[in-house]
C-alpha cells in the first residue's frame, strides 16, 4: 500500500491528480500538502486566502501540512522548506508525493530532483495528456472552479472571477492552454464529487495587480 502526500495548490489540475489517485485501491491518501505566503497568509502563486484551503481540506477530509514561505523567496529558501516539508512527510511514512503537472518538463525534473536522497517517489497522474481530454473529464466529474488568477497579458480581465465551466473555456483566446498550463491562469475549487459539502465562498471586491499576475479575491460567505 502507498501512502501519499499530494502537492495540492487548491486548483483543478491538483484536484484532478487527488481525484484519479483516490480511485486507486494500493494507495492511501494521508494528506495535502501546499505553500502559504507567510506575508499574506495566502497560497503561492494562487494568491487565495490560507482560510479557504483549510476550509477546501476539511471539505475534502484530508488532514493539510502547509509550507510556510517568505514574501519572495529565494530559490534556496524555497528549496530548503520545500525538502525539510519532505523529510517531515517521510518520518511520518509518506512513500510517494502526487504532483497535478501536465506537459512542464523542467517543473517535473525539478520537482524530482528534490526528492533525490529521500525514500519518497513522484507520481504524476496527469503527465502528457491531452489537456483537451483532460478538462473534458474534470467537468464531466461536475468540479465548481472559479478563475482565481489571470496573467493580462494573456487572459482578458472578464475571465477573472469566472466559473470555469464550457462556455467560458470557449471563449478563452485560442493562444491560451485550455488548462493554463503555461501559467496563463490559475482556479480554486469549490465543490465537485470529493467534497463532503460545497464551500460556502463568494466573490471579494478586491482586485489586486501583482507583478505578473492579476487577483481575484475570494471570500467566506458567512
Amino acid at each position: 500500500m502507498k501512502r501519499i502526500a499530494v502537492s495540492h495548490s487548491g486548483g483543478k489540475d491538483s484536484m484532478l491528480a487527488l481525484h484519479r489517485i483516490m480511485q486507486r485501491d494500493d494507495v492511501f491518501v494521508d494528506r495535502l500538502i501546499t505553500t502559504v505566503n507567510e506575508a499574506y497568509n495566502r497560497t503561492s502563486v494562487h494568491g487565495n486566502r490560507e482560510e479557504l484551503l483549510e476550509m477546501q481540506a476539511e471539505a475534502l477530509n484530508l488532514p493539510l501540512q502547509k509550507i510556510y514561505l517568505p514574501e519572495s523567496p529565494s530559490n534556496e529558501q524555497y528549496n530548503e522548506a520545500m525538502v525539510n516539508a519532505f523529510k517531515e512527510a517521510e518520518a511520518d511514512g509518506i512513500t510517494h508525493i502526487v504532483y497535478g503537472d501536465i506537459n512542464l518538463a523542467d517543473v517535473k525534473a525539478f520537482r524530482e530532483q528534490q526528492l533525490e536522497g529521500m525514500d519518497l517517489e513522484a507520481i504524476f497522474p496527469l503527465w502528457l495528456e491531452s489537456t483537451n481530454e483532460l478538462i473534458d473529464e474534470f467537468l464531466q466529474l461536475r468540479y465548481q472552479t472559479l478563475i482565481t488568477t489571470i496573467d493580462p497579458s494573456r487572459v482578458p480581465a472578464k475571465f477573472l472571477g469566472a466559473f470555469l465551466d464550457r462556455e467560458t473555456i470557449n471563449a478563452l483566446p485560442d493562444e491560451v492552454d485550455i488548462c493554463g498550463e503555461n501559467g496563463e491562469f490559475h482556479t480554486f475549487v469549490v465543490d465537485g464529487p470529493l467534497f463532503k459539502k460545497p464551500l460556502q465562498v463568494k466573490l471579494g471586491d478586491e482586485v489586486v495587480e501583482g507583478d505578473f499576475y492579476t487577483y481575484r479575491d475570494v471570500v467566506r460567505d458567512p
